[in-house]
């Protein structure tokens, strides 16, 4: 991170991280459920000093506020909100979006909303989709509902690497890091998670939706990730996205389930490709500009 902007919401403080806050191509990147926006420093580094990353931290993760009520606060619809804050705060009218799982789904949703489907330029989809596997997501719920407390630095860091083997983590640099990044000492000297205990509680408060529905209605350049051993996202699933939305670039990640961690050039050059192509609008626009004041004045060329 070079750079830390606190961006007010409501009664809340949002923490966005900004890696390589002077460059002249931005992108935002929003983490899954219970992480935060450190762990796109990898994604940023591997994108290049051109690529200016805003990775927030959603509220009860990070450094964010901690919700009073997580029963409205922990929701899509309040992190959209959340989102839309962001972006007005950047003064970001149109941007690329990366996400991760939770992050990826929130990205979806406002892609697919009339009212702020504009402000998504191109979406990135880190193995998550319209439709996920019961029992991945079921995991995901039973872990995430219950408070997990470790009397030592080193239990929690045995933990992180087995619940979070999916993200192909390979250096043990790597995982200290993970842990440093992940880790709140409790006042009795024990350790746990960095986030809001209550997060857990959006999978009893948020509205269940059709989001093939949202997924049809989005009109943005999409591209998908899965992780060869995701837990979340079948290979069957991809493909179906794929039928709804035929221009989908898709990647399959090996050695990793859910989700890939974006750390290395195998998985970042993919998406920088992504980020940087030309829409055959855009081309369009390009190629209008390129004609003569006279041409453009008659409509020639159109």
């Amino acid at each position: 991170m070079d750079h830390l902007s606190l961006v007010t919401h409501r009664e809340l403080e949002i923490a966005v991280r900004v890696f390589h806050p002077e460059a002249p191509k931005t992108v935002v990147a929003w983490h899954g459920l219970a992480r935060h926006g450190g762990d796109f420093a990898a994604l940023a580094r591997e994108l290049g000093p051109e690529w200016r990353v805003l990775a927030p931290d959603t509220p009860g993760r990070g450094l964010s506020s901690w919700s009073m009520y997580p029963a409205n606060d922990y929701v899509y619809a309040h992190y959209m909100t959340v989102a839309l804050a962001v972006l007005d705060h950047f003064s970001l009218d149109s941007v690329p979006w990366i996400g991760t799982s939770m992050g990826g789904l929130l990205g979806m949703l406002l892609a697919a909303d009339p009212a702020s489907a504009s402000r998504i330029e191109r979406l990135v989809l880190n193995d998550v989709g319209p439709e996920l596997d019961p029992s991945g997501l079921a995991e995901l719920a039973s872990y995430f509902t219950v408070p997990h407390r470790f009397t030592r630095l080193g239990q929690l860091e045995a933990e992180l690497r087995r619940h979070y083997a999916g993200f192909g983590i390979d250096t043990e640099d790597g995982w200290r890091q993970l842990t440093l990044e992940s880790a709140r000492r409790l006042p009795d000297g024990s350790w746990t998670y960095h986030y809001d205990p209550r997060i857990g509680e959006q999978f009893v408060h948020d509205t269940p939706r059709d989001t093939w529905s949202d997924w049809r209605a989005i009109r943005c350049p999409l591209m998908v990730i899965r992780g060869e051993d995701s837990t979340l996202i079948s290979e069957d699933i991809v493909q179906r996205m794929g039928e709804a939305q035929p221009t989908l670039e898709t990647l399959s990640v090996p050695g990793c389930g859910h989700a890939p961690m974006l750390d290395r050039p195998q998985q970042v050059d993919p998406i920088k490709a992504f980020l940087e192509s030309t829409t055959s609008a855009q081309q369009e626009a390009v190629d209008a500009n390129a004609l003569p004041w006279w041409k453009r004045w008659l409509g020639i060329g159109h």
